[in-house]
């Protein structure tokens, strides 16, 4: 802008920008500890998705809304590993009892 003499508002203007979005400092590098919260959180309990390790980081650090601890556990690939339905199933429920219908 000043090597060519135009004023804030002409610069902008000329290349199709508001002067505020110029104006404008990202914050989202400052999410580092935040980072390295969930991650602690997320290692001590393996099976907790992102909304439940929501709830302590809201508790700990304010402006933590869901769709921040969404996109912080998307960048961390801190999801939960898939099991197997065999995996799943295997031990968790009782056999069920079966009776056939002529006994019943």
């Amino acid at each position: 802008m000043a090597d060519h003499g135009f004023s804030e508002g002409r610069a902008c203007g000329l290349i199709g920008v508001n002067r505020s979005a110029w104006h404008y400092e990202p914050l989202r590098g400052q999410d580092d500890a935040a980072r390295v919260r969930m991650r602690e959180i997320a290692n001590e309990r393996r099976r907790f998705g992102y909304r439940r390790l929501a709830t302590p980081l809201r508790r700990e650090r304010r402006g933590m809304n869901l769709k921040k601890v969404y996109r912080l556990y998307r960048e961390e690939r801190v999801t939960v590993r898939k099991r197997s339905g065999l995996e799943r199933a295997l031990g968790t429920r009782p056999p069920v009892a079966f009776i056939p219908r002529h006994e019943r």
